[in-house]
């Protein structure tokens, strides 16, 4: 088994593939250094980040499939699985072998995985965009933050731009301890200091604005106003709104 160790990049994963392409090594496992186990028979190939090279695997890409589906590769790397990141290595490698149409052979073992990957993807931003609860600080900026299972949050910001054009807000995912600022020209990725909460998670404290901390007691009492006790399913809630959501829902704070 040899590894293929990139920095963490989408850029990076592309430039271990073309390392890997070029070098005919059908069996690589794109790594990170920290997800990386140690094991005596292993071969450890150390990748440097090569903006060309990995813009020449897009550009070779795209000349086979659909940009669309180009990007399923993107969301697919996104999921932060290993075994994922696998998969796309196969499937790029058969799709600049000759098989444009792997993708849709599902009957593949390795296409059904990555389609599986892919609406996993999907499922979890959709959710994003639905659940995320913006609060509005003394200073007008809306700030959120989210802890979703897979690293979603680059495929979700242009729905908030598009959707929140006229103010300035911070999407901040505690998982990655990353987030993106937009301040009503242009949309920048942000890292907050590390300073931790009791619970060991990263603590991001704004000051309420006074008229927000209003609006949200209203919220509450709305929410707790159209429950109707005699009607309620907490499975069917729970399927809809995963506990791990709760707490990032106004409406779900005591």
């Amino acid at each position: 088994m040899t590894y293929y160790i990139f920095d963490g990049s989408y850029l990076g994963y592309l430039s271990a593939f073309f390392h890997s392409f070029q070098d005919r090594e059908l069996e690589a496992v794109p790594m990170i250094e920290e997800k990386l186990e140690s094991s005596l028979f292993a071969t450890k190939v150390y990748i440097n980040t090569d903006h060309e090279r990995a813009k020449r695997i897009l550009k070779g890409l795209e000349k086979h499939i659909a940009k669309d589906r180009v990007h399923d590769f993107y969301r697919n790397f996104l999921s932060e699985d290993v075994y994922a990141w696998r998969i796309g290595f196969k499937l790029m490698r058969s799709i600049f072998t000759n098989n444009p149409n792997i993708l849709k052979n599902y009957a593949d073992a390795d296409a059904l995985a990555f389609s599986q990957s892919i609406k996993k993807m999907g499922r979890e931003s959709h959710r994003m965009k639905a659940f995320i609860r913006f609060s509005k600080s003394a200073d007008d900026l809306y700030s959120a933050v989210i802890e979703p299972d897979f690293n979603v949050l680059p495929l979700i910001i242009s729905f908030f731009k598009k959707r929140f054009a006229d103010q300035r807000w911070l999407i901040y995912d505690v998982k990655r301890r990353y987030g993106y600022l937009y301040d009503l020209r242009d949309i920048q990725e942000v890292t907050l200091s590390d300073a931790s909460n009791s619970n060991g998670d990263l603590a991001i404290q704004i000051e309420l604005d006074q008229q927000e901390t209003h609006y949200q007691q209203l919220w509450k009492a709305y929410f707790k106003a159209t429950n109707i006790v005699a009607r309620k399913n907490i499975k069917l809630h729970v399927q809809h709104v995963p506990k791990r959501y709760w707490k990032y829902l106004v409406e779900k704070q005591d």
